[in-house]
């Protein structure tokens, strides 16, 4: 029962995940940099504490305890997701949409699950999963198994991706040939697939406050809301340097204030889009609460996501037009990630 409440809480948070881009789509005639500020300060400065408030009403008084130690890792495990965060971009332009996005998360998906139970396997800590007892297990066999068709997964889709390219509009294609680099690609993808890994890293860091708020009393459901107050600050500062470099270099700071476009749905679309990001790891620290913050919390995340943002692609029928090789391709590495979660959610169950 644990495991299946854990699929669903990560199921919701794939959904917000994979969904909170439309809201900007609404956004008119703001810069990239504009929408994504106003976005990011409800994501990452507003709500977060506000969910810790309703949840773990003494969250500020757990964070003024907690050694500098603990609040420093954290913070930095923040500022290293962030930069992935803003890599991803780059990866994208040298790989291609479909490329890029398979290559990157595939590298945040296996870094994400498999790096903490390595870590444990040299550094014991009691209560942690470590990389020889997934191995030693049943159901730490069927959860890296199915990392590996995840991962499979993931890449079945790239591969759809980079067919529908030549499907639906060859010359686009064309164009993107001229800034792809196979090489500066791959490196950029790595690294920005290795530092998105980073979030989860930070969830161990700032794991002792969250053991704090249990203690405190509160509901363990909740514990890593306040976790995620210290570690979205350090998301914060690398976006935001970013966005305001990019606002005085694109002369965009007029976009808050410009009365001739429609400043009120633009700031609650914005607002909207950064609420729905944040309900992603809300919803995930429910899950990780019941499974646990391993290899099976991660990859169920991720895979979610891929999953809830390919649904979306052919919601919006934006696989229309494509050969039959081309769905058929798309259908197999959707089903591949669902086959993945189902191995998952099992071998956690055996665990």
């Amino acid at each position: 029962m644990q495991a299946a409440l854990g699929i669903v809480f990560h199921f919701i948070g794939g959904f917000a995940s994979g969904s909170f881009y439309l809201p900007f789509k609404k956004v008119k005639n703001w810069s990239w940099e504009s929408y994504w500020l106003v976005g990011g300060l409800f994501s990452w400065l507003i709500v977060p504490p506000l969910a810790a408030a309703l949840t773990v009403p003494s969250f500020a008084s757990v964070i003024s305890v907690t050694p500098g130690s603990v609040l420093g890792l954290t913070y930095f495990m923040g500022i290293l997701w962030g930069v992935g965060g803003l890599t991803y971009g780059l990866g994208i332009r040298y790989l291609g949409m479909s490329l890029g996005n398979s290559v990157t998360l595939g590298y945040c998906a296996a870094f994400g699950a498999l790096i903490p139970p390595i870590y444990y396997s040299l550094n014991h800590v009691d209560g942690k999963v470590s990389f020889h007892e997934l191995l030693g297990s049943t159901g730490g066999q069927f959860v890296l198994f199915g990392v590996v068709i995840c991962l499979l997964g993931i890449a079945i889709c790239g591969y759809a991706g980079m067919i529908k390219e030549k499907d639906v509009n060859a010359k686009e294609q064309q164009n993107s040939i001229i800034e792809f680099n196979l090489f500066k690609g791959l490196a950029v993808a790595t690294i920005s697939g290795i530092l998105s890994a980073c979030f989860n890293f930070g969830i161990e860091a700032g794991k002792p406050m969250a053991l704090m708020a249990v203690d405190s009393g509160h509901n363990p459901l909740f514990q890593n809301n306040v976790t995620y107050v210290v570690l979205l600050w350090g998301g914060l500062t690398t976006n935001l340097i970013w966005c305001i470099i990019l606002n005085f270099r694109n002369r965009s700071f007029k976009d808050y204030s410009n009365e001739r476009v429609p400043l009120t749905s633009n700031y609650l679309f914005s607002a909207l889009a950064g609420t729905t990001w944040f309900l992603q790891f809300f919803f995930y620290g429910m899950g990780e609460s019941k499974l646990g913050n391993g290899a099976s919390s991660w990859i169920l995340h991720m895979a979610f996501i891929i999953l809830i943002s390919n649904v979306w692609g052919i919601l919006l029928r934006e696989w229309n037009g494509v050969s039959r090789k081309t769905q058929l391709t798309i259908t197999i590495g959707i089903l591949a990630i669902v086959a993945s979660v189902i191995l998952v959610g099992y071998g956690n169950s055996l665990s």
